[in-house]
């Protein structure tokens, strides 16, 4: 890996966006940040009474907001070594079925509610949990609530080794987006900053449904080589502090050859909403020149 990876990132203030690194229409993997859209999706459907938030289903334990902010105690499928071999080795993705029954062989981490654990597995139940209450698939459901109401026009799901043809790296191009069991999104860096910025501004949930995306779960303090100074986690939401920049809400997201950050910062003068993506492994980099951007 390059000692300091190109970054590209859109800084958006009200409708100014500004883009550096690039020419604003390269494409990107989204990762994680696609279980904020999720996360929206599931919200707007709690608001229309088609989901419960709070009300688990029948045999299980734990709720749709324990999936969302991953205190239901589930498994990780990326702690499997074979997950990562057949990755590794490119091979077709396992059935839902497959990774489902490896992964929770592993058994819950914790009784629901009594803890915090990221879990994949958990946006995979998250976006079932969607489409039967929908009644359409998620890439539908995402093209009639999001990205046609704000004309976000880059942003796809991607399902096939053919969808990744379009993204800036290389080297992500075979990947095979079937591996992100809850889906991958892909877009540009303007359109992810857009779909944040409205999600904050009111355009995509009611205040009441907002207040309780919100609702946070502190993990701590600083983590080493990310600008973060405090941590948490909200209903799809990464929440937390970033130094004298203040608060920022959003997520990060890493995978094959690329990771990125699509954050908002309230307490900006004037609030700022940035995504930033850069090749590489490391968060980290592409959260520090979101924040390095608060104030370009």
């Amino acid at each position: 890996m390059e000692p300091h990876p190109p970054v590209f990132t859109c800084r958006l203030t009200g409708e100014t966006a500004e883009v550096f690194g690039g020419t604003g229409d390269e494409v990107f993997p989204y990762w994680s940040f696609t279980k904020t859209v999720l996360a929206i999706c599931a919200l707007k459907l709690v608001e229309a009474g088609a989901l419960r938030l709070d009300t688990p289903r029948p045999g299980e334990g734990f709720t749709l907001r324990q999936l969302l902010d991953h205190t239901a105690g589930l498994p990780e499928y990326c702690a499997l070594p074979a997950y990562h071999a057949a990755v590794a080795s490119d091979e077709e993705p396992w059935s839902r079925d497959q990774i489902y029954a490896a992964t929770m062989a592993q058994g819950p981490r914790f009784a629901p509610g009594q803890g915090w654990a990221y879990s994949n597995l958990g946006y995979m139940l998250v976006r079932e949990r969607i489409e039967e209450a929908a009644g359409q698939p998620f890439a539908a459901l995402l093209s009639e609530v999001i990205a046609r109401p704000l004309d976000l026009q880059s942003i796809a799901l991607a399902s096939r080794r053919a969808d990744f043809a379009r993204v800036h790296w290389p080297e992500a191009r075979g990947y095979h987006p079937g591996w992100v069991y809850h889906g991958c999104l892909t877009g540009t860096a303007t359109d992810a900053a857009r779909l944040l910025q409205a999600l904050f501004s009111g355009a995509l949930l009611a205040p009441a449904t907002l207040a309780q995306m919100l609702r946070r779960h502190r993990l701590g303090g600083a983590l080493d080589g990310r600008p973060w100074t405090d941590c948490g986690y909200s209903l799809g939401l990464m929440t937390g502090r970033t130094g004298a920049v203040g608060r920022a809400l959003g997520h990060s997201g890493s995978g094959p050859f690329c990771v990125n950050a699509v954050y908002h910062f309230p307490d900006a003068k004037p609030p700022v909403t940035v995504a930033s993506f850069a090749g590489g492994a490391a968060e980290g980099v592409a959260e520090s020149a979101a924040v390095h951007h608060v104030c370009a």
